[in-house]
Order: C-alpha cells, then structure tokens, then sequence
C-alpha cells in the first residue's frame, strides 16, 4: 500500500515539473518574440548583399497565386533571380507566371517545367513529361532541375502560397551571419475573412508559435521548408538537394545537415506570410494531421509528449496531480490553468500578429476553444493510420520521415 502511494506521490511530482516545464517555454516564447520579432536591421556600410536565387515549386492555381507570386517580382534586395519549377505543361500555373515574366520583363526570372532546358529568354520549356525523380518527395522532385541551374551560392525555397513583403528578403540576408547557415521564417498567416482564416491564425501564433520560437531561442532544430535561405555549398556537400528526396520532411533533414556541419540557423525577424486562396477547416486539419505523421516518424518520443503539450490534457492530469501533492481544489486549479493558458496565447498572438487582430475577442476564444479541444483528436487520427496524403498522393511513413508512395486501391 505505501509503495502505490509513493508511486502515486512521484508521478505526480513528475507531472508537476512536466507542467512547470510547459509554462516556461510559455514565458520564453513571449519574451524572445517580443524580442526577436519584426526588429528592424540597417545595412552595414562594410556589408554586401549577395546575390540570391529564389526557388518557388508551384502545383496548381489559387485564387491568390498571381498577387502573392508578384510580390517576389517587387523586392527591395539589389541582386536575385526567381526559378519557378512546375512539373507538368498542362498545369494552370504555367499560365500565371508566364503572364508575370511578360509583365515584368526586366525581372531575372525563368520557368522550368519539364526536364530538358530550352534556351529562350523568356522560359525555360523542358521537354520530358514529369519532373525528375530522385525520391519520394515530389517538392524535391520539381525544384531539382532549378536548384541546378541556380546561378547564385544563396538559395531561398520559398512555397507557392506565400506573400513577401519588400524588405524580407534583404532581412532574411542580413540574417545569415557568417556563423548561420540557414536562415528561416517563423510560419503565419495573412489577414483573411472566415472562421477558418481564425483558426489558421490562432494556430501559428499561439501553438506552433510559441514551440517555434522557444526551438529557435534553445538552438534546437525547427526548420520548415516553406521559406528558408541557406548557403547552397553546405548542402551540396552533404550531396545536393537531391539528397533530401528520400524524406518527405526534408525541411527537418536540410536543417540537420547545417547543425551536423556546426552551422547555427535563425529565423528571421519576420514571419512567413501564408495567403492561400483555398482554406477550410478540413484543410487545415489535414494539413495538421500530416505534419504529426511526419514529427512522429522524425522524433519518436513526440508520440508521447506532445499530448501533455496541450491546454486540455496537461489541465487535466495536473488536476489530478495537484490534489495529490498539495491537496489543491481540482475545479479551482483546472479554471486558473486554463485562464492563464489562454490569457498568456493571446498576449503571444498580438506579439506575432504586431498589431490588432482581424477579428474580435469573441472570434479568438472560439477559435481558441476549437483548435485546443479538437487538438487530442487530431493526434489520434494521425496516429490511427501510417498513410499520410499529400495532395493528390498517399505515401507509406516509414522511420526518419521516409516513406514510399502507394495506390490507396492496393490497400483496399
């Protein structure tokens, strides 16, 4: 009997510093945010820009693919190109870039879309069918052949759903100190009308941001791939990019490259800008189920803690916890949790939002409620099954985030 109470007694306590642990990293993310975000960085008179090429993979059309991928051709940076990588002709994006090449002629920019390069000013056409294989992931697949042909040592793979404001790019830049190899951008999502629009955006500035930016703060490897510059010789001595297509979160094995080398990476100052014209909550659930298959098979042991990683459930068990050890109210304890939880995510959100936010108090502790009460649920659904879907795609996770594309009706 003393030993069940003893046990009973250091769960608890180990649940207590697990909970003391949560909010630290609370306080930490609200304090480096407050910090490290939107400072603005002058130009050096010693210091150069070098050049840059932009990577931008396309798939598809969406209503607001032609304005977001017009703000890279109006950058305030003195030398860089865009390569646009597009794997099929018959794709609508082609289209869409073609008329911006067209506008901005001036602009150094080029289209790849299959595999042979055409010399033409305007376009580059390729004549193979598909991108070229070199793996799993199709985003590696489609940007190999640009990656190639990049003229500059920087490279900056940035996804078609983002919005650049003028001065990223050169904040990005002066970012990649001469002991930072890659430079990335702290995920967000513009201003648009919705419930899912609210959803998006308390997600990545409360959740993801606050893991993002203490990660970043304690050194530790949080890169994603929508928008990262990095120093194009480290990679190709790892063995290029087509060394990542065996992963699908190549992001995740692009950062581990640079740490391995002893490079440091940084996220920029400001935020990536998501502006896709097609949202739902179906979306973004999917989107958040994919990405805990692919955190799972990178880091094992996220399996176990990232439910203890919510409002909700660490609420719960500490509940419980804090009647063992201190004989606390669990009612009492449970609301002052969840007060504080929720008043220290909206301070986060207003600091990575850097201004008001685009809808009311109302909208935000729905949105709140929703993401946090449907959060356990979304990691039971990504771990029910080890098919992850990518677009039109579904691929078998394996360990280390590879993985093998199937046919669902193979599996049927």
């Amino acid at each position: 009997m003393a030993d069940s109470e003893t046990l009973k007694y250091g769960l608890a306590v180990l649940l207590f510093v697990g909970w003391t642990f949560q909010w630290n990293v609370h306080l930490l993310a609200i304090l480096y945010g407050k910090w490290r975000l939107y400072r603005q960085r002058q130009v050096g008179v010693e210091e150069a820009l070098s050049g840059i090429s932009i990577l931008k993979p396309l798939v598809g059309v969406d209503p607001h693919l032609y304005e977001n991928l017009e703000t890279f051709f109006n950058l305030d940076y003195p030398l860089y190109e865009l390569i646009f990588c597009i794997e099929e002709e018959i794709d609508p994006a082609v289209m869409v870039v073609r008329s911006l090449l067209e506008k901005y002629p001036k602009v150094d920019a080029k289209l790849f879309i299959d595999l042979y390069q055409k010399q033409d000013v305007t376009y580059i056409i390729k004549t193979e069918i598909g991108a070229k294989r070199v793996g799993v992931n199709p985003k590696v697949n489609n940007m190999l052949q640009g990656y190639e042909a990049a003229n500059y040592e920087l490279i900056l793979i940035s996804d078609c759903g983002l919005r650049m404001n003028r001065d990223t790019l050169k904040c990005m830049a002066l970012a990649l100190r001469e002991n930072v190899g890659l430079v990335h951008q702290m995920p967000f999502v513009c201003d648009r009308e919705g419930f899912a629009a609210v959803l998006e955006k308390v997600y990545f500035g409360t959740q993801h941001a606050k893991i993002y930016l203490t990660a970043d703060l304690l050194g530790i490897n949080c890169v994603t791939g929508m928008s990262c510059l990095f120093r194009r010789s480290v990679l190709d001595e790892a063995g290029g990019l087509k060394s990542l297509g065996q992963y699908l979160a190549e992001d995740y094995y692009l950062g581990k490259i640079f740490f391995d080398k002893g490079w440091k990476t940084s996220i920029c100052s400001q935020p990536a800008w998501q502006n896709p014209g097609t949202y739902s909550v179906a979306n973004f659930q999917a989107r958040m189920t994919r990405w805990v298959k692919l955190r799972s098979a990178v880091q094992p042991f996220i399996v176990l803690m990232e439910p203890i990683s919510e409002w909700l459930i660490l609420g719960l068990i500490m509940s419980w916890a804090v009647t063992v050890i201190f004989d606390w109210s669990p009612v009492a304890f449970f609301f002052v949790h969840t007060l504080v939880w929720f008043l220290l995510d909206y301070i986060l959100l207003r600091i990575v939002q850097n201004g008001p936010l685009p809808f009311t108090k109302t909208e935000y502790v729905i949105g709140w409620l929703f993401r946090e009460c449907t959060s356990f649920y979304l990691l039971l659904r990504a771990h029910s099954s080890p098919i992850l879907t990518w677009r039109s795609k579904h691929y078998l996770v394996k360990s280390s985030a590879q993985a093998e594309e199937i046919h669902i009706r193979s599996i049927v």
